[in-house]
């Protein structure tokens, strides 16, 4: 028998220490009424985990769930400010238009990280903006229309209308793919083979926006980078304050508040000041221009740029981006699963959360943050490099971004942390939910030629193919596919843009037409069947069941 130390979280209702990749059993404990095993058994149920994860929240360390919750609500900062500074300018908005976007945008974000939390997919992921938006946008930036408004203010309120409206429509893609079950059918052809290179991708996918960015600044970014694998991993045993894992529980914390420190030093010391632009941009604390343009107080409402214009052409390039954000969302659930020693999401509940994702993107559109959302792979990542996954550190975090998204000024200043920094912990982060994804494959036959080739012709097609199609894409070109029609065109570029949605397409076609029923063992089917429906593993129930009794209304299919 393991027996478990701490209390649990009453949502998460999960294990609060795992021991290395094993099989054990899990008793019930008597902690206040709570237990760790399923509501229908009072067997020992068989898990197999990661290796030191825990499902770690507790009433008592209180002080230690605010500060994972605000670690959660740093590094999800970086996306939050980056896309922002690459459209707003585009679009013709100056710096005090930036600094609303990004306030719209997390707060945005709080609120369908909390939507997805206690009622999509119920996993400790936070919800945040997209990149995969920044093609169909960009085509709606350069539409002739929009590039005909002299007036840069104007230009940037009509260009943000037309892609509320695209965000409207395109929204409808997930709200009826995630509702009607749809989803949840087709991942009936997932494998644990097919899943592998899939969720790889979503972390190794984002390569161009860690050491590429980090090299911007080098003499900021490899200090963090070093210090982060430093006290993460060398140091994580050291315990110097109340016996606190603090090096294992908060390097982002420590080691974003030291090199940031450091940063200030430097450009209070004048170190740039005779750099070229970029190097001023990328280095510097004080180049963003957030601090001094954000108003004290902003309260984000529904349609405050103006009522949303609508466009088909820009519904059906938006579309595709849509559609990229659910696949890489899917891989990203499935990874936060593994990492907060969940049962993979069953289909019902991989729909349910779409579902809710589609409904994210809806208020995306009416509140006007300038993209689309989807699971931030950077969050998914900390879950394993904190070792802790609790809902309960997410809903803290949706609190902090809607609270610092309403007081301006004190947004911004975490807000203006430099890009480098960010982009050296990216390199850790989507470099450990890359490996989480390869982890899939203990559950097959790697030494079967079949599931080598599947799984090596995804991976490197899935990196390939994407490589291409960028080469010949920036914010003013067409990119690779270049017909008349612009919507056409930012549809195909989108989703061969996406090393996900490339993986999903070859690794999902092999693994169900080649050999299939042969090769069910082989393909990890017998480990992998039973997560499929809610009932089919009694693990579910722990993990997904939605809170507040609402199972009796909206019961599992």
């Amino acid at each position: 028998m393991v027996i478990y130390r701490g209390f649990l979280s009453v949502f998460s209702r999960v294990p609060n220490r795992i021991p290395r990749y094993s099989v054990f059993t899990v008793w019930e404990l008597g902690l206040k009424g709570i237990s760790v095993h399923s509501h229908n058994t009072n067997q020992p149920i068989e898990v197999v985990m990661l290796d030191e994860c825990k499902y770690w929240v507790s009433f008592v360390y209180c002080a230690e769930t605010i500060l994972l919750a605000f670690q959660n609500y740093i590094l999800m900062l970086g996306t939050s400010v980056m896309i922002p500074s690459v459209l707003v300018p585009a679009m013709g908005g100056s710096d005090g238009d930036k600094a609303r976007v990004i306030q719209t945008l997390l707060f945005v974000a709080g609120i369908n990280t909390l939507l997805q939390a206690l009622f999509g997919t119920r996993l400790p992921a936070i919800v945040g903006g997209s990149f995969a938006y920044i093609i169909p946008i960009a085509y709606i930036i350069n539409d002739s229309s929009l590039q005909r408004i002299s007036n840069r203010h104007e230009r940037f309120i009509q260009t943000m209308r037309a892609i509320q409206g695209a965000l409207i429509v395109a929204s409808s893609i997930q709200i009826i793919l995630g509702y009607s079950q749809v989803w949840g059918l087709f991942s009936r052809f997932f494998s644990p083979l097919g899943m592998a290179p899939v969720v790889a991708l979503v972390g190794l996918g984002l390569f161009q926006r860690g050491f590429p960015l980090l090299g911007n600044c080098v003499e900021i970014g490899l200090p963090m980078l070093l210090l982060v694998i430093g006290l993460s991993q060398y140091l994580k045993h050291v315990r110097p304050i109340r016996d606190v894992p603090i090096f294992e529980r908060f390097p982002v914390l420590i080691c974003v508040a030291i090199i940031w420190i450091y940063s200030l030093i430097l450009t209070a010391s004048g170190a740039y000041r005779d750099k070229p632009n970029a190097t001023q941009l990328s280095c510097r604390t004080d180049r963003a221009n957030l601090i001094s343009t954000a108003p004290w107080f902003m309260f984000p409402y529904p349609l405050q740029w103006g009522p949303p214009t609508f466009s088909a052409g820009h519904s059906f390039a938006m579309m595709s981006a849509v559609l990229v954000s659910m696949v890489e969302s899917t891989g990203a659930y499935k990874a936060a699963s593994r990492l907060a020693i969940a049962t993979p999401p069953p289909a019902y509940v991989l729909s349910r959360g779409i579902g809710w994702q589609g409904i994210g993107i809806l208020l995306d559109g009416l509140f006007g943050t300038g993209t689309g959302s989807t699971v931030s792979v950077e969050n998914v990542g900390l879950l394993g490099l904190s070792r802790v996954g609790s809902r309960r550190v997410v809903q803290l975090s949706a609190a902090f971004m809607i609270i610092f998204s309403i007081l301006g000024k004190f947004g911004a200043v975490f807000a203006s942390i430099p890009f480098p920094i960010f982009a050296a912990l990216y390199c850790v982060l989507f470099g450990l939910v890359a490996s989480v994804g390869l982890s899939f494959l203990q559950f097959t036959n790697m030494n079967c030629m079949r599931n080598l080739i599947i799984t090596g012709l995804s991976l490197f097609l899935g990196i390939s193919i994407p490589q291409f199609f960028n080469e010949y894409w920036n914010l003013k070109h067409r990119g690779l596919v270049h017909t008349n029609a612009g919507w056409f065109n930012a549809f195909l570029n989108t989703i061969f843009l996406s090393p996900a949605t490339v993986g999903l397409i070859v690794a999902v076609f092999l693994d169900n037409t080649l050999e299939v029923e042969k090769s069910k063992k082989d393909r990890g089917m017998p480990w992998w069947v039973k997560f499929r429906t809610f009932r089919g593993d009694n693990r579910n129930e722990e993990f997904y069941t939605l809170p507040f009794n609402l199972n009796r209304f909206f019961p599992p299919t």
